[in-house]
């Protein structure tokens, strides 16, 4: 027993003095970490840098028998890209850092990313979110955190969800602002929603300069904005809204999340003056681990920095939390033997460009980064080309009690209600209406969803041009009150505009302006017309203008509501027979010589088959032909009197009776026909005809018609213009021998018009050419009407549906 004793003592002994041993033998390895300890009193830089040391002492507990330690080298970057390529250059050269930990902003990050690339060393940030890195390429780039170009799916949701088709940016002017641009616009355009205006602010910009850029966006009719930038200029962005009234009902804010994941850092004041907007953030899994690593987290901060109060994790600490977690394992694996594989022969104290050799061990430690998986605090930690992946958002509403979750957006589900309590990833619900989403306060403590738009008391109206028409003025018809001098503007076209403008989620002041000279007649042509719109003159035309090639060249048309094509209007005659011979008619003469050799033929055949047996077609032969010839024509009125006894004349009259019955019935139809409807005819069938001819051919003034008949080969001595229905009507009268014109040639629904007044006398003919209808006409840069007609018409077929 003694031995055995013995035996487990030296046992546990030698264990013990091999652990000891172990300890003494791992190899530290310098990290370098970029943060800024200057903004805020350093209190953020510290937040991550004890989210840091807390994860390298997490893993080195778990895993003791780890070779390797994280050696950590803190530098400042003191808000500027420069101070943090420094701080990057001084660790490479002089640290010998193998990886850096951080910087925090996507400015910084891009210069410091070049530094890595060419010394072969890890650059780890886990709060540059701006979307022109990854264009960077670099190998030794990874970003621990969502790019921004993965949440404006989410921002176009919500905009889609409610029905907003305008928004305005408002983000800050430097790269971080503007990368997320290019992108956000395109989700916004696949929902349908349009960007009028860009609102951008300088980093640097004072409370003036902020109130005056916001008293611009009042005077716009847009009241969605989507505010982008970072926390400390919207703290003072919001601060100025509220205090100028633009924090009350009817306006829509929503936030990125590089400034809703950082809501927590933000005091009490500036989120009473954001109460009512929404925010995008980063969703991150309420999991047992992470209660209590914000436990062990907050003891330990209070510990290390007594005089920090009410300090909350974000999103960037836990990411920061778990980059530090990642670069250890990687570390380790790579199996890096003696702690001076880098950075051999360069020159101590020295910030030279050119002065550095490159890490032996960079590109192994870049290749266990890529493939290193493992269950992070803040989620899954899997990077595809150094890029954290797209994973759930949280659409927060902010209160005054703090932030409280609406609605969730995934990327296989999009917009969701909420969750699946299992897996936290999982949607239950799919939210295609504004009553799927959570109760949502609004500004102005408003609980009714706002409609995205107001009429600005001094906005700029939509100046219509609308044509100046002497006839045909169902289409546009321009009244002007001789006291007062205002016009009305009515008709169809005007008509179909206003219809278009009522189903509009927001209001379009606007006002028509006749296309006129000062005496009050048409300025020009129809081209003329739509060149104004190109010309700045109008902003539209509304009015019977046709889409045309040539006009599409500078600008641009909705789509056409009305019939297309070109027609001919010509004269009809009446070519019913007045004579006495109208009888006739209903049968061709070779039907009529045809029947009566039947009738003789049919009586001969009855002739041969019954004058052996039957008494009636005896006697002399006058007397059998006479018979013969009556028995055959009596059978139209079935009048015979003769008998037939052979069955073969019997089956021969069965054919011949029922052969008379469909031509009596043929012959009565057309016959009444031909007496009692009118038998109405075009004088002319086809254009060709007119041209070969020479015949005049008449087309509305200031129309493009004219050109089309110059295509054709007509000459100017035969057009022939007009610009009255009575006009038209009297040259069509007279015909073309007499002066007048054989044919009148316009668009559908004009001839449509003439027609309904002048119907018995005139039939159309065609279309004889193709177009593609009335449109409205706006210039490029504008889409409003286009926007308009196009919303109007799914909203009309939506409501068919």
């Amino acid at each position: 027993m003694m031995i055995k004793k013995k035996n487990h003592t030296f046992l546990f002994s030698w264990i013990f003095l091999a652990m000891i041993n172990a300890q003494n033998t791992t190899i530290p390895v310098n990290v370098g970490v970029v943060l800024d300890f200057d903004s805020g009193g350093g209190k953020t830089a510290k937040v991550y840098l004890s989210c840091i040391e807390m994860a390298l002492s997490d893993i080195y507990a778990s895993h003791p028998y780890f070779k390797t330690r994280i050696v950590l080298s803190t530098r400042n970057s003191k808000q500027t890209v420069v101070g943090a390529a420094a701080a990057a250059l001084d660790l490479i050269k002089n640290a010998e850092v193998l990886a850096i930990l951080g910087p925090e902003t996507s400015m910084e990050a891009s210069f410091i990313v070049n530094l890595g690339d060419e010394s072969h060393v890890p650059i780890l940030s886990f709060s540059a979110s701006a979307p022109y890195l990854t264009s960077l390429r670099s190998p030794y780039f990874f970003r621990i955190t969502q790019t921004d170009s993965y949440q404006v799916k989410a921002i176009s949701g919500i905009v889609q969800n409610f029905g907003w088709r305008q928004v305005v940016p408002i983000y800050v002017d430097n790269m971080y602002g503007e990368g997320i641009i290019p992108f956000l616009i395109d989700a916004l355009q696949d929902v349908d929603a349009h960007v009028p205006y860009r609102s951008v602010i300088s980093p640097s910009a004072t409370g003036d300069q902020i109130i005056k850029e916001l008293y611009k966006l009042m005077t716009m009719q847009t009241r969605v904005f989507i505010v982008h930038m970072k926390p400390n200029l919207c703290s003072k962005l919001f601060s100025m809204a509220k205090e100028i009234g633009m924090m009350s009902k009817g306006y829509v804010w929503v936030l990125t999340d590089g400034i809703s994941n950082r809501l927590n850092s933000m005091n009490s004041s500036v989120i009473t003056s954001m109460e009512g907007v929404l925010g995008i953030q980063t969703f991150i899994p309420r999991t047992t681990e992470l209660e209590k690593f914000e436990l062990r987290w907050k003891g330990q901060f209070q510990q290390d920095n007594p005089t920090i109060i009410d300090v909350q994790l974000d999103v960037y600490a836990l990411q920061a939390y778990d980059a530090a977690f990642a670069l250890a394992m990687s570390i380790e694996n790579v199996g890096i033997s003696t702690s001076s594989e880098i950075h051999k022969d360069a020159s101590s104290n020295s910030t030279n460009l050119d002065t550095y050799k490159v890490s032996e061990n960079g590109p192994k430690l870049a290749e266990a980064l890529s493939i290193t998986r493992f269950k992070g605090i803040a989620g899954d930690f899997k990077l595809v080309e150094g890029q954290l992946q797209s994973s759930t958002f949280t659409i927060v509403n902010i209160k005054s009690e703090g932030e409280k979750p609406v609605a969730f957006w995934t990327p296989e589900n999009q917009m969701v209600k909420k969750l699946n309590d299992s897996t936290n990833t999982a949607s239950i619900l799919s939210t295609n209406s504004k009553s799927n989403l959570g109760p949502i306060k609004w500004p102005g403590n408003s609980l009714s969803v706002p409609r995205g738009w107001e009429i600005p008391t001094n906005g700029k109206k939509l100046i219509i041009g609308v044509p100046v028409k002497i006839d045909f003025t169902e289409f546009v018809k321009i009244t002007k009150d001789p006291k007062t001098g205002t016009m009305d503007v009515t008709g169809f076209c005007i008509d179909v505009f206003h219809a278009a403008l009522k189903v509009l989620p927001y209001a379009l002041p606007h006002e028509f302006t006749p296309f006129s000279n000062p005496d009050g007649t048409s300025a020009g042509s129809y081209n003329d017309l739509v060149y104004q719109v190109y010309l700045g003159k109008f902003d539209v035309v509304v009015g019977d203008t046709t889409i045309r090639a040539n006009r599409s060249l500078y600008v641009d048309f909705t789509m056409p509501y009305t019939e297309s094509g070109v027609v001919m209007v010509v004269p009809i005659i009446d070519r019913t027979s007045k004579n006495a011979w109208v009888f006739l008619k209903p049968l061709t003469w070779d039907l009529w010589l045809t029947t009566f050799c039947f009738f003789l033929f049919t009586g001969f055949v009855v002739w041969v088959l019954e004058h052996r047996i039957n008494e009636d077609f005896r006697g002399p032969p006058s007397h059998q032909f006479g018979t013969s010839v009556w028995f055959s024509f009596s059978t139209m009125v079935f009048s015979q009197k003769e008998n037939v006894i052979s069955n073969l004349a019997r089956f021969v009259m069965i054919i011949w009776v029922f052969v008379v019955l469909i031509l009596t019935q043929s012959y009565t139809a057309n016959l009444a026909s031909l007496l009692t409807v009118q038998q109405l005819k075009p004088t002319v069938v086809d254009i060709k005809d007119l041209l070969r001819k020479g015949d005049n051919v008449g087309y509305s003034k200031n129309a493009y018609v004219y050109g089309l008949l110059k295509e054709v080969g007509f000459n100017d001595s035969n057009l022939k213009g007009f610009r009255t229905m009575e006009a038209l009507d009297e040259a069509l009268s007279k015909g073309s021998a007499n002066g007048g014109i054989a044919a009148f040639v316009d668009e559908t629904p004009t001839m449509k018009l003439f027609l309904a007044k002048y119907c018995s006398k005139y039939t159309m003919i065609g279309p004889i050419f193709k177009t593609e209808g009335f449109g409205f006409v706006s210039s490029f840069s504008s889409q409003n009407v286009c926007f308009i007609y196009h919303y109007a018409r799914l909203r009309i077929l939506d409501a068919r549906l």
